[in-house]
């Protein structure tokens, strides 16, 4: 005899698509100053962004990973986090880092090769970024099931990479948050690459939310690219968490640039097919629904623009201004009984 035990299925979640046209339906409750507040978070996410490569093609910042073109799915998880709630950032969640209260200065100081940048001001519940791929989920878990033990209201998000659901660590977090039910968001960044491996030669899963079904979690999908569907999606799974679910978002969205800028993604991606996602672009996206609704014009857009060239500026030079670290810290908190 042949029974069917049980069976899966993995909705997708569209909202803002790109003509800027709105599901009505589906958009989450959500007002005028708070669409605003996430164009103005992903402008500082793109601002911020462009400054670093420019600052490490100069010479004045280390490797960095640009968030070009992921924006929506950074700030519209962010965005959806409360206060008490927690995030275990990739290296490519600066953005949602800045949000959260993470001091931009600081920020790129880290990139800038000193570890003192990545420590959160007090009362910002964001752990330092994780640079190892698929490392932090399993620190996420272990940290939502504390909350759980000690019956706070409250939820962690860890993001990460396509790349890191093929690793050890990214499936045991997986496994660990289905068996004891922990507040724990997992949030895949979907940019199509892991450096320059394909999704197609990572896994020959339909979607990567699937990814979730064997550790008895939710999966969702959603475009990475429609910061209403992400901000829904994400508001969705606190809900669940606070109830003892994990959920498992694939945000699809695309690496607009290189992996790092150690990279070169022209060797192992097409030109056109960049076109085709530029178009998809999630800014652009949102500043043409806001222009519709009135929300925005081009004096607006000309004054944001002002606004944050003159915040990113300031942190540059704040920067640049920090005594570098003594090179011997590297031995003295790395070897018992430090320098000698």
């Amino acid at each position: 005899m042949i029974r069917t035990l049980q069976k899966f299925e993995i909705q997708r979640i569209e909202i803002l698509n790109e003509k800027a046209e709105v599901d009505t339906k589906l958009l989450p409750k959500i007002s005028e100053k708070q669409i605003l507040e996430m164009y103005r978070w992903m402008y500082i996410t793109r601002e911020f962004d462009k400054k670093a490569i420019a600052l490490q093609r100069t010479g004045r910042l280390g490797t960095y990973a640009s968030m070009l073109g992921q924006e929506a799915t950074i700030i519209g998880s962010a965005y959806a986090l409360r206060k008490q709630d927690w995030i275990f950032p990739s290296f490519r969640y600066s953005g949602g880092m800045l949000l959260r209260g993470i001091l931009m200065d600081k920020l790129y100081s880290y990139w800038g090769g000193d570890e003192r940048g990545a420590k959160p001001p007090e009362n910002v519940n964001v752990f330092p970024l994780c640079i190892t791929v698929g490392e932090q989920p399993l620190h996420a878990t272990g940290y939502a099931w504390g909350l759980k033990l000690q019956k706070q209201n409250a939820v962690v998000l860890t993001d990460f990479g396509d790349g890191a659901t093929s690793t050890g660590d990214m499936n045991e977090a997986l496994n660990y948050a289905g068996v004891f039910q922990v507040p724990v968001i997992f949030l895949c960044q979907n940019n199509q690459f892991a450096i320059s491996i394909p999704v197609s030669k990572q896994t020959a899963a339909k979607t990567l939310a699937q990814k979730a079904i064997a550790a008895g979690i939710k999966g969702v999908q959603v475009d990475g690219n429609d910061i209403f569907a992400v901000y829904k999606a994400t508001q969705d799974a606190i809900a669940d968490a606070l109830k003892g679910k994990p959920t498992f978002i694939e945000a699809l969205t695309y690496r607009m640039s290189d992996h790092t800028t150690s990279d070169d993604s022209k060797k192992y991606r097409q030109e056109k097919e960049v076109k085709e996602w530029l178009k998809k672009d999630p800014l652009q996206r949102l500043r043409v629904y806001m222009e519709k609704k009135k929300m925005w014009n081009a004096k607006k857009e000309e004054e944001l623009k002002k606004e944050i060239e003159s915040m990113i500026d300031k942190a540059v030079k704040s920067y640049e201004s920090i005594p570098r670290a003594p090179r011997e810290d590297i031995f003295k908190y790395t070897l018992a009984g430090g320098v000698t």
